[in-house]
């Protein structure tokens, strides 16, 4: 089997899976691609299973050289892609042959592109998972970040349907997001006039943001109660710590935590939260957990809509 060499790694670059699960009580986190939906489309351009394992390339800077004949596709952060020097086009599947270098420059519009291979890197599975958390240091290759020098293993592809997703129908990462959140029990702690300060207020995403979770820049919103029991963390819980200011829990976050929690930002804003930079406006607003299963019942069919639009080149 042959594969890839990472040339140059870029500013961080990771493998993932669709995530790391059930091993909560380990202490594990789900890890996983920041921004589900390009990851899956990366996937779904070359007919790859949804786990099929790929890489994600934060702000931009990766390179690396086609060891063997395949396809590649990369998604998600509008950002130059070459091969062999030459402009090739995002959301599209290409073939590449042994020898040929793929470079991804740096990101101009969101933070995170995605780029998968033919068949998806074959990568050995650490509990359960190949998904890279850094902080645990497992999944990947040896739980670390891509490194100059690595092999990437891949299956050989001679020949494949080129497929490309419209440009209509792609994404848009735009510098004011709204946030749908389900309010959990502890909602209850906060007065109602510091929720309705929550809903009415404009934030900003800070420096303080990586995989981990975003720290957010406001209005303060201060509970009533303070002194809370540790329990377990679900994806795109929004912790208001002391000083206030809301944290949006992302992939990377710790499994248990003690700081108040208003609420849960759906799973769908939390992919577009992940592809926001620093100054990006923010705004939250509530929803029902019935809005919020339609919500994804509605992403589901359009999604499966979309891949009958998909273009053969």
């Amino acid at each position: 089997m042959s594969g890839f060499s990472i040339i140059a790694p870029g500013v961080l670059s990771l493998l993932q899976d669709s995530g790391r699960f059930g091993q909560s009580a380990l202490g594990l986190t789900s890890g996983g691609p920041m921004d589900a939906a390009s990851a899956g489309w990366a996937n779904r351009l070359l007919g790859n299973s949804h786990n099929a394992s790929l890489i994600e390339c934060s702000v931009g800077g990766l390179q690396l050289q086609a060891n063997s004949n395949s396809y590649i596709a990369v998604t998600g952060a509008t950002l130059p892609l070459s091969i062999n020097g030459k402009a090739a086009e995002l959301w599209t599947a290409h073939k590449v042959q042994a020898g040929d270098v793929v470079e991804l420059g740096m990101v101009s519009k969101g933070l995170r592109a995605y780029i998968a291979v033919a068949g998806g890197f074959a990568v050995r599975p650490q509990f359960g998972s190949t998904a890279t958390v850094l902080r645990e240091g497992i999944g990947g290759l040896n739980g670390n970040k891509l490194q100059p020098g690595d092999s990437l293993a891949a299956t050989a592809v001679n020949q494949l349907p080129r497929l490309q997703l419209p440009a209509p129908y792609r994404p848009q990462f735009n510098r004011t997001l709204t946030l749908r959140l389900v309010e959990g029990y502890q909602a209850a702690s906060f007065l109602s006039t510091e929720r309705r300060r929550f809903y009415l207020s404009s934030y900003k995403v800070t420096p303080q943001a990586d995989r981990m979770g975003y720290k957010l820049a406001g209005s303060a919103i201060s509970c009533q109660q303070t002194q809370l029991l540790s329990e377990g963390i679900c994806y795109g819980a929004v912790q208001i710590p002391p000083d206030g200011q809301p944290i949006v829990l992302l992939n990377d976050r710790q499994t248990l935590g003690g700081y108040p929690k208003i609420g849960s930002v759906l799973s769908l804003d939390c992919a577009l939260l992940a592809q926001a930079g620093a100054g990006t406006d923010v705004y939250f607003t509530p929803i029902s957990p019935e809005q919020a299963h339609n919500a994804l019942c509605l992403a589901k069919v359009r999604t499966a809509a979309l891949s009958s639009q998909l273009v053969s080149l």
